[in-house]
């Protein structure tokens, strides 16, 4: 019997790692090994990422053994230094310019444009300099850097002064992403138009309505294949994220359109070797698909959902392509009909002075079927100091929940929200 291949994933937190442990044969044919914390990675006051690199490629370098692949499934700075660090060690991967060609929301938005008009319109903006949104692009509109990552720092705003105070707010935090993201970009050669922005520029586009969708797939060689649809549901109340649906409810019709722009999208700035994930609006009313952003990596955040329906997490394909094998993902051979990750959110700020301890969590799992209770917040943490937030409400907690319908789902995680105990001062 040959030796599992000894896999690295930058950023392998608790969760991830028993999800990976899970994929079929795991044990046999995989070993995971931790390539960098994500504290080290992204919870921090700074991301100084030529010393993590330095820092991953002397722990590879270091490993008694074959390093058969490193894979990330997070979002910058995790996204680009997979690639780097393949390189390093020779591995399997797509290349930093088809993965940069996606993260860098004009240069991304430059490249669909060349292959589908199914975007809405954008234009550059200079956070330090400019007063007025880019002309041809109308209000409502949403103003945000051209590398962030989980929201943060995108702003909807329907007037001037809303677009001013969108760009105070962004000046102030602005580096945080892109001066990193500028040590990334020195790695290629740029065209003159995107090498002259640097990481300190905005995009500016007209805000997208209708139904929010994500397609999750993968490119390998020619191949370009799309394996699930996932809705995105937003609250009421803010613009923040209520919870992911799987599998989406979109007509059959709607969902290949997408899926033929998202190969279009996907062949024109040559991923090739690993999964994707594309987000897309259709407004039912105008029957109008608009492209909202491109993703070199699948979504960690849909992983135990593909696993609840399908049967076997998304990540199962990222690991058989950085091995350099085809995946061959099932289809709706999971124990649920559907699944959905909840979002428990804090509406306002706060100090968390209590959390719901690890038994308490245990029992409400045992106690409400078919859910597992992610805390992310711990006592003592100020929620607007939090990475991995949007800029409307404060996530406290993450509930993956299973079921026959949305119905029973939905009576699911609302016992979850009721039965946690958490506690915050102002």
């Amino acid at each position: 019997m040959s030796e599992p291949a000894d896999v690295f994933v930058l950023g392998l937190d608790d969760h991830n790692r028993e999800i990976l442990e899970q994929l079929p044969d795991a044990g046999r044919r995989y070993r995971f090994h931790p390539l960098l914390t994500i504290e080290e990675l992204q919870y921090r006051d700074e991301i100084p990422l030529a010393e993590l690199l330095d820092q991953a490629r002397r722990g590879l370098d270091a490993f008694d053994g074959t390093v058969a692949a490193v894979i990330g499934f997070w979002d910058f700075p995790v996204s680009t230094m997979v690639p780097l660090l393949c390189k390093h060690v020779q591995r399997n991967c797509a290349s930093l310019e088809a993965v940069v060609k996606c993260e860098h929301k004009y240069w991304s938005r430059l490249e669909q444009s060349s292959v589908t008009e199914d975007y809405p319109a954008f234009g550059l903006v200079d956070p330090d300099n400019d007063t007025e949104p880019p002309d041809g692009v109308g209000f409502p509109m949403w103003v945000k850097p051209v590398k962030s990552f989980s929201s943060a720092l995108a702003f909807g705003v329907d007037d001037v002064d809303g677009f001013r105070d969108a760009l105070t707010h962004i000046r102030g935090g602005i580096g945080f992403v892109g001066e990193p993201f500028e040590v990334v970009l020195d790695e290629l050669d740029l065209p003159d138009e995107i090498a002259a922005l640097g990481g300190r520029a905005c995009l500016a586009e007209e805000t997208a309505t209708g139904r929010q969708v994500t397609l999750e797939g993968y490119a390998r060689g020619e191949d370009v294949h799309v394996f699930g649809v996932v809705d995105t549901i937003n609250r009421d109340d803010v613009a923040s994220q209520d919870r992911f649906r799987y599998p989406s409810t979109l007509p059959d019709a709607v969902a290949e359109r997408m899926a033929d722009i998202a190969r279009r999208i996907v062949r024109r700035v040559g991923l090739d070797s690993t999964t994707f994930n594309i987000e897309f609006f259709w407004d039912p009313e105008a029957d109008r698909i608009r492209v909202l952003e491109v993703n070199p990596r699948h979504s960690q955040s849909h992983a135990e959902l593909f696993a609840d329906v399908d049967g076997v997490a998304n990540h199962y394909a990222m690991v058989e392509l950085a091995l350099g094998h085809d995946p061959s993902m099932p289809s709706r051979q999971g124990r649920y009909a559907t699944a959905s990750k909840w979002f428990l959110r804090h509406l306002s700020d706060g100090v968390v002075r209590r959390v719901p301890t690890a038994d308490e969590i245990a029992e409400v799992e045992r106690e409400v079927g078919g859910t597992t209770i992610d805390v992310i917040v711990t006592e003592g943490d100020r929620l607007s100091e939090l990475p991995d937030q949007d800029s409307y409400s404060y996530k406290i907690a993450n509930v993956y929940v299973g079921g026959a319908d949305d119905s029973e789902v939905r009576k699911r995680f609302e016992r979850c929200a009721e039965l946690l105990h958490f506690e915050f001062d102002s």
